[in-house]
Parts: C-alpha cells; sequence; structure tokens
C-alpha cells in the first residue's frame, strides 16, 4: 500500500511532503492506527546535487564522499508513515559530484555480535570507510562487498531486517537519458 501510494504520487510530480502525506494517508485509512510504515523518502536535483531529505523512522543516512564517511545526513525524525497528520520535516543538503549517500535500516547496526553488544554505527562507518580504501568497482559492487563484510563482521547471521541502499551522484544534466528520435 505505501509504495503504491508513493508511485502515484511520484507519477502525478508533487513534493516530498505531498509524497509523505499521500502514503500516511493510504496506510492510515487502509489499517488505521495500529500498523505504520519506516521510511526515507529524498529528492535529488540530479543536475545541482540538492537533495531533500524525510526521515520517518530510520537511522540517518551516511554521506561517503572520496571513499570516507564524511557525515550523517542528518534530518529531524518525522514520524513513521500512518500515524496520520503531523507535516514531514525536510531536511536539505548539497551533494559534491562523486558523493555516495547510503541509507540503511536498524537491524544493521542493531544486530547483536558476541558478547551481546550491537553492532552499532560507529563499525559500520568502520567497515565502510576500509572499502574505500580499495579501488572503487562501481556502486554496485561495492555495495555488494559492503554487504558482504558486514555479514562476515556480524557472524554470518541476520536476526532482524538488514537493508542497505546506496546512491553515486556525479552531476550534470540528465540528457543522456532521454531518448531522441
Amino acid at each position: 500500500v505505501a509504495i503504491g501510494a508513493y508511485r502515484h504520487a511520484r507519477r502525478v510530480f508533487v513534493s516530498l511532503a505531498e509524497k509523505y502525506a499521500f502514503m500516511d494517508d493510504a496506510i492510515s485509512r487502509q489499517f488505521g492506527p495500529d500498523h505504520f510504515v519506516t521510511a526515507q523518502l529524498m529528492h535529488i536535483n540530479i543536475a545541482t546535487g540538492e537533495l531533500e531529505l524525510v526521515n520517518a523512522g530510520h537511522p540517518a543516512p551516511l554521506l561517503i564522499r572520496e571513499g570516507r564517511v564524511e557525515r550523517q545526513l542528518e534530518s529531524a525524525t518525522t514520524l513513521p508513515v500512518g500515524f496520520g497528520g503531523e507535516l514531514p520535516r525536510i531536511r536539505e543538503h548539497l551533494l559534491q559530484p562523486g558523493d555516495r549517500v547510503l541509507c540503511y535500516t536498524d537491524g544493521i547496526i542493531e544486530e547483536h555480535v558476541t558478547g551481546g553488544e550491537p553492532f552499532g554505527e560507529e563499525r559500520l562507518i568502520h567497515c565502510v570507510n576500509r572499502l574505500g580504501e580499495e579501488p572503487s568497482q562501481g556502486v554496485r559492487a561495492d555495495l555488494r562487498r559492503l554487504s558482504h563484510t558486514l555479514k562476515r563482521e556480524r557472524g554470518g547471521h541476520t536476526s532482524d531486517d538488514a537493508t542497505l541502499f546506496m546512491i553515486e551522484w556525479h552531476g550534470g544534466a540528465a540528457d543522456h537519458l532521454a531518448v531522441l528520435d
């Protein structure tokens, strides 16, 4: 329901806040107050690198610049989708060519490792930075390497959802995406 609502809102070219509101309304109408969906919504101006972010219940994404985690892309946390009525808090960031943004679910950092302690954000950042020391093989291959590294570091098991999503921005126009007759 959330994905369907998002796709519909995207096709009618509404703002990020309106997309969140459309999804929020669809979930709350369909399921009532007992269900919700966590999400991160972004708009990226592919010509300028301006990024708008709504974080609805996930850890803050990491900004990776030149192979190293530069910082978290902070945003005021918005309620997860489906609780109804609250306007999302949108935070703007400016990307530089070559920047990557790594989004991840809390299952990545909350998995308990040897000794019972959570894997943690610090370890995640260490793994990202260590992989950044090697030559890039492209965003897909690098994300796959990160996923395998995290699985090894966490003892080869996952008890919660463990999702990674990475984008890379190079800048410039999107003319190469259009097919001209």
